[in-house]
C-alpha cells in the first residue's frame, strides 16, 4: 500500500478505528497515555512499526501529577510498507497497538514473543 493512499488523516482514523475495538480491560488500565501517528522514525527507517516513548507501570516509583503522558506512535510509512491490503493494514496497526500497550503495562519483548505477539 502507499502512503498516497492513506493519507496521515486517514491512517489516524484506522488507528482510531482499531484502538476502538481492542478488549477493554486492556486499554481501561492506561492512565496518561496519548496516542500519536507519524509518518517514520526519527531515523526514518521503515523498520520501526510503533514506540512506547514513556515510563513502564512496573517502573514507576513516585509517579503522579504534572508529568508529561507517556506516548504510544505508530508510523504510517513503515505499517504501510509492511500491508499489502486494507485487512493486513489493520491487522498491522492492532498487533502494534497490542505490542505497545504491553511494553506501557512491562511486558518485555520476549514475553510479547512467548505470547504471540511479538
Amino acid at each position: 500500500m502507499s502512503p498516497e493512499e492513506y493519507n496521515a488523516e486517514r491512517f489516524e482514523r484506522l488507528v482510531i478505528d482499531e484502538l476502538d475495538l481492542l478488549p477493554d480491560d486492556m486499554v481501561d488500565g492506561l492512565d496518561n497515555v496519548v496516542f500519536v501517528t507519524e509518518d517514520r522514525p526519527d531515523d526514518g527507517s521503515l523498520d520501526l512499526l510503533g514506540l512506547y516513548d514513556g515510563v513502564a507501570l512496573t517502573e514507576r516509583g513516585n509517579y503522579g501529577f504534572g508529568e508529561l503522558p507517556d506516548r504510544i506512535i505508530l508510523y504510517r510509512e513503515p505499517l504501510l510498507h509492511v500491508s499489502p491490503d486494507l485487512d493486513e493494514l489493520k491487522n498491522q496497526i492492532r498487533i502494534t497497538l497490542v505490542h505497545e500497550i504491553a511494553h506501557y503495562y512491562g511486558i518485555d519483548d520476549e514475553q510479547l514473543h512467548d505470547l504471540g505477539w511479538a
